[in-house]
């Protein structure tokens, strides 16, 4: 007597567990990878051109003090003529980032003025900040 039944058709099964541990180790492995891999790390011997441009790319700090002193680079300079000694930096460097130091207690509209004065001149600005 034969109690089994027959089948009518191959079933085809596919097993993905094995597949499944294979993603997650790759997964992993990319994951660890990208946080290593940093390219501003990475030391390059570069060619030496005598026909080549240099590029300076150059910081300004610009504060604003409580009592709305404001200073760029250490110097005092009066909000009139902001605009002109920012000219006169964006002049020297061809890639000038500003770096705004401004005290909390300074009103937004002083800050948003430096930012317009910024935007005029096509100077990026950088809000600077404490860690919490």
């Amino acid at each position: 007597m034969n109690l089994r039944k027959k089948k009518r058709g191959v079933s085809a099964e596919v097993h993905t567990s094995a597949m499944n541990d294979i993603m997650f180790f790759l997964l992993l492995f990319f994951l660890i990878a990208s946080t290593i891999t940093n390219p501003n790390v990475i030391k390059l011997m570069l060619p030496k051109s005598s026909s080549g441009k240099s590029v300076s790319k150059k910081t300004i700090t610009v504060s604003v003090t409580k009592d709305l002193r404001y200073y760029v680079d250490r110097k005092e300079v009066k909000v009139t003529e902001l605009q002109s000694t920012l000219s006169g930096y964006k002049k020297l460097a061809t890639e000038l980032t500003i770096i705004l130091y401004v005290d909390r207690t300074v009103a937004i509209q002083d800050v948003v003025q430096i930012m317009d004065i910024a935007q005029k001149l096509n100077i990026k600005l950088v809000l600077a900040t404490e860690p919490k």
